[in-house]
Formats: structure tokens, sequence, C-alpha cells
């Protein structure tokens, strides 16, 4: 498989290059990820001396979204790029969505290109006033026979594909929906509190999580019991012909082979993780066989650094392909097989407009109508067939329709389309196809090829079954049985690829492995083990029904998990410095500590005590009080592992803001001291070992929709401090140990992995700077981050770990620590 991303580095001349015209750090990276769109954009900023002509970052966020479209179109001229780039330093194109529109015009068009025409498409100067809005919201309900407050998601979705509306403002059109809907159905009725919840079903989320502890602890797998338990076993789905099901059995030997065939166009989400862990766990569990099979039917939004980190993924969540296919494998059998569906006259090529077969097909009225060219011959299906294959029409002007039953009460079986025509060359196939296979055909014909015994997908898929069953049977190729599960979702969050697309490409978050993301890659990035996810999946269970899943439910088995498997540190997020006064200034006494108290396998390690400390800022006041039991003047406090408690004597201030900046204490090493109350965190600072270890970012990460559920207009949802950074951390020198230990054990446990996988040997996907993890003691779950810079992991074992010059340490937390409500403050 090609590699067309690239490993970026931050001393890389593109990156340099690129914030020259205004775009940040962050974007800047993002744009030289991809070699195609990196090479587009280095082009237009030489070619057209950008580093002087872009005003603002917005307008260089939408010269970067060009290039990235150039990137995935074929055979645009120098000139008509310049043309759409012109356009932009204009101001005329002001958005995304309005640069993509250019760039389709300039595809179709040749120079010169009329601009009044341009504009219209591009919706340049589009203007339109709120009273004209609501009169075509106002006709879209009565058209749609929209009945309630219940309908408003789908009304504002469906109001904003109105043509005339394509331009207007999103807020605009949401508060013209609105409007119309007060005055349709009268005032929203306000749900019903949490608090009258709770009431209701007394803590929910608490029973929830002491249910999925439960199923854990069951002595049954959730592969042997309810709805996988319940599947049936190979060889058990009825064939049209029985030698069909022997030829089946003798290929798998009876055996389970399953497959998760993910479409190439975008990063996966934690809603995927279900995916694979149903299919690639339930083949493992019965010793079956599971393909990666790349569902790559549609070039024009394809890209192969998603190819790329979909296999990353799934060899990161633990599990190794049998074998690694692509749809595009097939094409020759599937072109045949439509060719076979043709000549038994079950299938016949169309002319109509997208508009016209959407409205026979009945999607709007609920009864289909027979297309006119139905009935046409099998043998000028045939030729047409053949004209399509060839190049002979553009795109959209011939499909290919299954004759399947109009009659029928299923939507799946009025005469979907099997092939349609695409310009686009193939990442693989390049061009020799024209014409390419569509999902409902594609799918269970590859499934039967590859003699998959459980095609297992979501029940978004139910109604395809019968589709996917007629189609076997229509061309008499062994069937496999689909079967529905519900899907994975979380509440508070967005996984809809085209709404995360949007958040990056507008600046929302910084690339889609963004920790505040709920990607996989955005996961990974921010350090949550793959082992709890699979944890969380398998906890859940699989049923029929979708889980729509708490935000606090997820981190809560981020923490379980985490618990008992990483070691932890002293850290302290804002230092403020403390002089022990009664030691000398050269005291040093080193202190052996466990990496975990509970688990002795994660080994000790040793940290100095010396005359100079830090602790947090927090774990100090001025105002002494009964119910507080950290450090203030005159008060003792206990120092964690520390051998002796320290007494505040004095401190000082900041002469302009009146802020602590420094603490002077005595260490009670001597008498009868009584047992402090509270114990706090530090450490120390002794230049010879390398304490503390300075940690130059840490990264905090905050909920990025304020609500549970984000509405269809999201960004209005964003919560503007969802990123927090903290500079100037300091954690024990027992980092550098357990970094470099996380690092070298991964590489072992890779290298294990890949020597028995048949799919893969790439070692290095599998190890990132994630890998360390590790446990601020009463502060919080934290990752080492990818942007980190830590020369020691990379050099050898026997080499002590300790800081390089030119290091720099970004952490990112992965959860907080569970609340403790009998924690002394």
């Amino acid at each position: 498989m090609s590699k067309p991303t690239k490993e970026v580095k931050l001393d890389d001349p593109s990156i340099t290059l690129f914030k020259s015209i205004g775009l940040s750090q962050a974007k800047a990276i993002e744009a030289s990820k991809s070699p195609k769109s990196a090479a587009e954009l280095k082009n237009l900023i030489d070619e057209h001396s950008l580093a002087s002509r872009v005003s603002d970052e917005k307008q260089a966020g939408l010269i970067a979204a060009l290039a990235g479209q150039l990137a995935k179109s074929n055979g645009i001229d120098a000139q008509s790029k310049g043309y759409v780039l012109e356009t932009i330093l204009d101001g005329k194109l002001k958005s995304v969505d309005q640069v993509t529109a250019g760039v389709k015009y300039v595809e179709t068009h040749s120079i010169p290109l009329d601009d009044a025409d341009f504009d219209k498409e591009c919706g340049v100067g589009f203007s339109i006033s709120p009273e004209q809005i609501l009169e075509h919201v106002a006709a879209y309900i009565k058209a749609s026979a929209v009945s309630g407050w219940a309908n408003l998601g789908v009304t504002i979705s469906g109001v904003k594909a109105i043509p005339e509306l394509r331009w207007a403002s999103p807020l605009e059109v949401k508060n013209a929906v609105d409007q119309a809907f007060v005055s349709n159905f009268g005032p929203k009725q306000a749900a019903p509190s949490k608090g009258k919840e709770l009431k209701k079903d007394s803590k929910p989320v608490a029973k929830a999580v002491a249910a999925s502890s439960s199923a854990s602890s069951s002595t049954k797998s959730v592969f042997e019991e309810g709805f996988l338990g319940a599947l049936h076993r190979p060889g058990g789905n009825p064939q049209i012909h029985p030698h069909l099901r022997e030829q089946h059995l003798n290929a798998t030997k009876g055996a389970v082979w399953t497959r998760f065939p993910p479409e190439p166009n975008g990063y996966l989400h934690v809603g995927h993780s279900k995916a694979i862990f149903v299919n690639f766990g339930y083949a493992a569990f019965h010793g079956g066989k599971c393909y990666l099979r790349y569902d790559d039917t549609n070039p024009e939004k394809e890209e192969g650094r998603y190819f790329e980190s979909i296999l990353e993924t799934v060899r990161w969540l633990g599990y190794e392909p049998w074998k690694i296919t692509y749809s595009s494998d097939y094409f020759d059998e599937l072109y045949e097989l439509a060719v076979e569906l043709i000549r038994r006259d079950k299938a016949y090529v169309c002319h109509c407009s997208q508009e016209q077969i959407k409205t026979n097909r009945g999607l709007k009225v609920g009864k289909p109508k027979p297309c006119v060219h139905r009935d046409r011959p099998v043998a000028e299906s045939l030729a047409e067939f053949e004209k399509m294959k060839n190049g002979g029409y553009r795109p959209k002007e011939a499909n290919l329709r299954m004759k399947q039953d109009l009659e029928d009460g299923n939507p799946q079986m009025w005469d979907l389309t099997a092939y349609r025509v695409l310009d686009s060359p193939h990442h693989r196939t390049k061009d020799k196809w024209k014409i390419y296979p569509t999902y409902d055909f594609t799918h269970c014909l590859v499934d039967s090829i590859e003699n998959i015994s459980h095609s297992l997908c979501t029940t978004e898929f139910i109604l395809s079954r019968q589709s996917y069953e007629w189609l076997c049977d229509a061309v008499e190729v062994y069937k496999p049985r689909q079967s529905e599960y519900g899907r994975l979702n979380l509440e508070g969050t967005v996984m809809s690829k085209r709404k995360i697309l949007a958040l990056v490409e507008e600046g929302f978050v910084n690339g889609w492995d963004d920790p505040r993301l709920y990607t996989l890659i955005a996961l990974r990035r921010r350090g949550v083990p793959p082992g709890a996810i699979l944890s969380f999946v398998s906890s859940l269970g699989v049923s029929t029904a979708a889980s729509n899943i708490e935000i606090n439910r997820f981190e809560q088995t981020i923490r379980q998990y985490l618990e008992g498997s990483v070691a932890r540190l002293l850290m302290v997020l804002q230092p403020l410095k403390v002089i022990i006064e009664n030691l000398p200034e050269d005291y040093v006494e080193w202190i052996e500590k466990p990496f975990h108290p509970k688990v002795a396998a994660l080994g000790n390690t040793r940290i100095p005590f010396t005359r100079t400390i830090y602790i947090d800022i927090d774990d100090f006041r001025l105002e002494d009080s009964e119910d507080y039991f950290r450090l203030a003047p005159g008060k003792t406090v206990g120092l964690f592992q520390a051998p002796y408690p320290i007494t505040c004597t004095s401190y000082k201030t900041d002469s302009t803001s009146g802020k602590v900046t420094e603490l002077f204490c005595r260490l009670e090493n001597g008498g009868n001291v009584k047992k402090p109350k509270a114990f706090i965190q530090w450490v120390a600072e002794h230049t010879p070992s390398g304490s503390p270890v300075r940690i130059d970012e840490t990264r905090v990460f905050h909920r990025l929709f304020k609500s549970d559920n984000p509405p269809s207009d999201f960004r209005s949802d964003i919560n503007p401090h969802s990123l927090e950074s903290i500079k100037g951390a300091v954690a024990e020198i027992g980092f550098w140990e357990l970094a470099k230990r996380s690092i070298v054990e991964a590489r072992q446990e890779s290298k294990a992995r890949v020597e028995s996988s048949s799919a893969s040997k790439d070692v290095d996907s599998l190890v990132g700077k994630e890998c360390v993890r590790f446990q601020g003691l009463r502060t919080a779950y934290f990752a080492l981050d990818q942007e980190s810079r830590v020369a020691c992991l990379d050099e050898e074992e026997d080499v002590p770990p300790t800081r390089k010059q030119g290091d720099y340490l970004i952490l990112n937390r992965i959860v907080s620590l569970k609340e403790d409500a009998g924690k002394a403050l």
C-alpha cells in the first residue's frame, strides 16, 4: 500500500513557508501532512508571492482549503487555479464551502470563465432577507407535513438543502425555523429537569456502571450470549441452491469468517470501535478469521491518509487482520456480475436525472413508479452499459439500476442504483474504470466472494438486508447472512465526518486528532489506552438497541482501567517555591518509593529530598480555618512519601500583585510531632539529578460542546474554554525512567505481535509517545503528547534516560481523577 502521508517534523521548511502566509503553527502542520495538498499549497505560495498578499489568518485558511481541494481534483490548469485564488484574495470567496464550489466550477468550465456565472454558482454577493427565508421555511413545513417540535432537527437540515437557501446564513435559517415552529406549534415544552429524572430513576449513570461491572464479571463472554450468542452457526444461512452452501463450507472449513469494511473517506471515531470489537472479536472468539476490507468504491472522497489511519487504528486497538483487501480487488468480477444481472433482465441502464430518480423512487411520497427506461430491451441495456464503461457518458448522464420489486413496501427494493459514472481516477486502479459500483451492489457480492459467514453491521442497514439477499439470489451466488446490532453513540460530542471536518477546517479544533474530539486517533493522542476502549465497549454488551452513552461513563471506564495499570508520580501543576530553612544548602536525602503502592510489578524509583522543594500553589493559603487542612502560615502539613512534615514560618509576596511567591518552612524532624491531618504534593530541586522534570506545557481538555446533545447548528454550542494550557508544571525524576521503560516495553510487545501477523510487519505505527502514561498523584492521569521532543526515548536501552538539549515536554490530561467526597480540603 502506498504511503501518501508523511511524518511531520516541526523544523520542516514547509511549515515555516505555510506560516509565512498567516497560518497558525497547528494549521501549518496539518497542511503539511498530506504530500499532495502540501505541494499544491507550496506552488500557490511560490507562484503568486502570497507571503506579502494574504490579509489575515482566515484568508490563509481558505487558501489552505483551496490547496486541499486542488489535490483531490484532476486536470485543473494553472490559470484556473489562479482564478480561484484571486477571488479569495479579493475577498469574494469567504468560506470553505464557497472555495469548494469554486474548484468544482473551474473543473467543469474552461478559460475564459464567466465572472457572473462563477459568482452565482459560488454564492458571491448572495443576499436574502429574513422575511424571504421565513417564506421558504413556511412552504417547506407545509409541503413536508411537519407535525411538531420533534421534527425540528430534520426540518432545519431539509430547509438548508433548499437550493435558494444554499448560501443563506445557517444562524438566520435556524432562527427562521424556530420562528415558524413557534407560530405553527406553540412554544417548545421544556424537557424534565435532571433532578426530576433522578427522583424517578435514582442515579441512572451509577446504575449503568454497576450493571456493566456485573456483566463484566459474568462467567459468559459477550460473544456467547445475547445478540452475538444467538447468531447462526457457519453454514446455517439458507441458500438458493444447496451446492452454494457446500462450496462455502469447503472454503471456510466451517469456521467463522467476518470482515470490518470501513469507507476510507475519513478517520474512524469511537463508534467504529464497537464495529471493530464485534467483527474482529467474534471471529477471534470462535477461532475464525476477520478481513480488513476497504470499501473503496467512491474515489471522489477517498484519500491515502485515511487508508493508513484505518489500518493503524485497527492494529492499535489490538487486532491483526487476517487479510487486507479492497472492494476494488473485485472490480472485474463485479462488472461481470453486473453484466449477468442485465442478461437476466434484472438490471437496466437509466438516463433520468438525479431528481427524476428520487421522484420516481417515491422517497418523498412513499410510493414508487417505474422508470421510463425500466423495460428497455436487454440488448440495449447491455450496449448502454458497455458505453458507460468506455467513457461514453458524463457523470449523472447514465446509471445502471437493479430491476427489483416496486410493489414491495421496502424502499430498498425500489430499483437501487448498481453502477454510476465517475470521472475521478481511483487510487489503485487509476484510470482503468469510468464506472464504479455502489455500496448496495458491492457490499453483499464482495461478502459472497470472500465467503463471509457472518455479515455483521449496524441497525441502520436493516432495510438493506432484503436487497442484499435479493441481489445474491438474482445472480445465484453464495448468500451470507446479514445481522444487525445497535450502534454506539456518545452524548456531548459529534461523530459525523461532515461535522468533524467542519470543526477542523473552521479552526474550532486543531486537526482530526485534537484530543477534544472522539475520533480514535484523537483518543489515542490524548493517551486513552486501547484496552480501556475495548473494556468500555465490552461492558455495554451487544444488542439491537442503540447505545447512547454519557461521556462521564466512558471516562469512568478509562479511570478504572488506568487505576491499576499505570505508575504514579509526584507532580505539581502550579509550582510554589518552598525553602526549608533548617536544612543545609547542600542537603540531599534519597527516598525510595514504589511506582504504584498496590502494583509491585511496576517497580520502584529514587527521588531526592532537599532544602528547596516545590508545592502546588493551591496547597497554600494565607487564611486558615477549622475545615482547612493544608498549608497556611504557622500550620503543619505532611509531604507525600517524605520522612517528615513541614511548618510554614513566613512567606514572600510580589510587590505589585500581592501574590505569594515563596514560602519559608521548618522541617519537623525532632521531638514529638503530631501526625498531620493532610499530606500534599511536592517535588525537590536538585540540579545534579535533573530534578525537577520541567513540563513545558500541560494541556487540559474540557468538553468541546456545552450541551449533552449538540444541536444541528453545532457551532453555536462550542465551549470557548475547552482547552486549558498550563505552563511550567514540574514532576519527579522518576518520569524519565518510566518514559523510557514504557516505550521499550511497547516496542517489545509490538514486535512480538507483528512477527505472528500475516497482514503487517510495521512495528513503528503501534508505538507512539502516548504510551508514556502515568497518574500525577492526586492530580490527574496524563500522557506524553506526540508533539513532544524527548531525545532519550530513541537512545539505546542501557543509556540512563534524562533531559537533553532541545527537549520539549507536552503532557495531555487523559482524564481527571475520580472525585473523593471524603477528601480533606
